[in-house]
């Protein structure tokens, strides 16, 4: 039996590890690796094919393809969030909330053809057909990018599939995992498409960093001058820029249209006179609305601060903020230019009706105990009776201004548009009974108190574009620069839903016929044709009445073509 258990052939490496080793005739187990959970190996297919996917992106995912006069490079690129970025090296980045997937789509435009764009010039019968034959080259170069993106990402999974799990059938599974998730995340896109987005789109670049422009932080002290005039030539070179390489389908306003600056919360800030009047020589801006807390101690002493005011080129209506006092307002009053809103008053300044209050609390008064937002709702009640009062007299106010949006709300059914600030921070939003309410951040970037913070607030400023006749708000361009020490800017166009094309008209706030009861609105405006209409001369734009004589300055030539509806997409900033 010895002998015989000695003859048996002995048993390969590779079947003792699978089946055991004998001894004698018995069969005793051999060492088994323990096998993966199946959440852990589908978690690592799930990573082995996002890798490999995006590998393959990066390395074959883009494309370069004619759009128009442009040389331009599209690729997709992973993200959280999607959307379609547009580089215009050097000037900055066009971000567009184009869809919501986890890809996104970059587009960088590399140069201007030289023989397309001769062909423009001297052909100038071809731009009519511009937009057509852009939008032929941008689905040409879509589907070319989606196709070597599904080869991309297929290639990209399987070879790393390979090189890790070392099985052909792992390694094509992770393929076909990689161009099923590239299928999804297309539907995704397709069926969460903006097609709104190219008109809201965001603008921002870094034209120059901090240091070059003003030195060190320490310098800003010493050399402040210098910081707040490159700040206002920011403004000016960036509403420049925007509007030169904005080639959307954007609404250009005719000579007719109101052009409002809202600024809010200035905090003595003095480089915030130089940021206002770039904006209203670049925009040329009709009438600024401040809403309040131009100061910040409210004394005396601080009112000099005012004087700038009177010659930033446009008429200033202004309502005292919790910052501001009895003196402040009484200063103000005094100026040239400057309409002082409080207790309901209404004025018609650049052809637009304006009604307002002064807050009610002086908070930096630390002898009185601040009396909270009971006082505010007050308040705004006080300005909701008013502008009823004005509507039944036939002299409907267009828009109200108050420091606090507590008292805001109070306004809503009363009036089409209330401005306020207070916050630091923008907020817009249609109010439950039709009124827009749109607050202002800090036009001084809060002010001196900026350095108090780790980082510096940012200043905020808004353009808005009324319609002559009408006098509703047809879009508005949100303008936003760094802090203090920062040489950043961005310009965001937005438009109402309600003048998008194919929008219903909007209920008219300001309505309400006698006897209506309070926060009601009862009618609706027709959908009248914006006709234009010559500006107010510069005498009358200073007024409290209506503008009576036609002015047309340099840079607005009469409009010759028939008038436009009021649905209009945003406007762009003017050069």
């Amino acid at each position: 039996m010895g002998s015989r258990t000695g003859d048996r052939a002995p048993v390969r490496p590779g079947r003792s590890a699978r089946r055991g080793r004998r001894t004698g005739s018995a069969v005793l187990p051999g060492p088994l690796a323990p096998a993966p959970h199946p959440l852990v190996r589908a978690l690592g297919l799930l990573a082995v094919v996002a890798a490999g996917a995006w590998l393959g992106l990066l390395a074959v995912g883009g494309v370069r393809a004619p759009v128009g006069p442009v040389d331009t490079s599209m690729a997709l690129r992973p993200s959280l969030t999607g959307g379609t970025s547009i580089n215009v090296s050097p000037l900055g980045a066009l971000d567009l909330d184009s869809h919501t997937a986890p890809i996104r789509l970059d587009v960088d435009v590399d140069q201007l053809d030289p023989v397309r764009s001769r062909a423009l010039v001297e052909h100038p019968e071809r731009i009519s057909g511009l937009q057509e034959e852009i939008t032929a080259d941008v689905l040409d170069g879509t589907r070319e990018l989606a196709v070597r993106s599904c080869v991309a990402v297929v290639s990209g999974a399987t070879a790393l599939g390979l090189a890790v799990y070392r099985r052909p059938r792992r390694a094509l599974a992770a393929g076909g995992l990689a161009l099923a998730l590239l299928a999804a995340s297309g539907a995704s896109a397709y069926a969460t498409w903006n097609p709104k987005s190219v008109l809201e789109p965001r603008f921002s670049g870094l034209l120059s960093s901090a240091p070059s422009v003003v030195g060190s932080a320490r310098s800003i002290v010493t050399e402040f001058d210098v910081y707040q005039k490159e700040l206002a030539r920011l403004v000016t070179n960036v509403t420049k820029l925007y509007d030169a390489t904005s080639t959307l389908p954007t609404y250009q306003p005719d000579p007719a249209t109101i052009r409002v600056l809202h600024v809010s919360d200035i905090h003595l800030n003095p480089a915030s006179w130089h940021i206002v009047g770039s904006l209203v020589e670049q925009y040329d801006i009709d009438l600024i609305i401040d809403s309040g807390d131009t100061m910040d101690h409210g004394s005396a002493a601080e009112n000099v601060f005012l004087n700038p005011i009177s010659s930033l080129g446009a008429p200033y209506v202004w309502v005292r903020g919790n910052h501001d006092s009895a003196a402040t307002q009484e200063y103000l009053e005094g100026l040239r230019n400057v309409h002082v809103l409080d207790g309901g008053r209404a004025v018609t300044v650049a052809g637009v009706r304006v009604a307002g209050v002064g807050d009610p609390q002086f908070t930096p008064d630390r002898s009185v105990v601040a009396a909270g937002d009971d006082a505010e709702r007050a308040a705004g009640r006080r300005l909701a009776e008013a502008l009823r009062a004005q509507a039944r007299a036939g002299t409907p106010v267009d828009i109200a201004v108050v420091h606090n949006p507590v008292a805001a709300h109070q306004t809503d059914g009363a009036v089409p548009l209330v401005l306020s600030g207070h916050v630091h921070r923008r907020v817009n939003e249609v109010l439950p009974n039709g009124t827009r309410l749109k607050i202002e951040g800090s036009t001084g970037g809060g002010g001196l108190r900026a350095v108090e913070k780790e980082e510096p607030e940012k200043v905020h400023a808004s353009v808005l574009y009324l319609d002559r006749d009408t006098r509703r708000l047809q879009a508005w361009d949100e303008i936003t620069l760094g802090g203090l020490g920062l040489t950043t800017a961005e310009v965001a166009r937005h438009v109402p839903d309600e003048v998008l094309p194919g929008a219903s008209p909007s209920p008219d706030p300001s309505s309400t016929p006698t006897g209506t009861p309070s926060g009601s609105p009862s009618g609706s405006p027709p959908a009248s044709p914006a006709s234009p209409a010559p500006q107010a001369s510069p005498a009358a734009r200073a007024s409290s009445a209506p503008p009576a004589e036609a002015r047309q300055p340099p840079g607005r030539s009469a409009p010759t073509t028939p008038p436009q509806p009021a649905r209009t997409p945003a406007p762009a900033p003017r050069p």
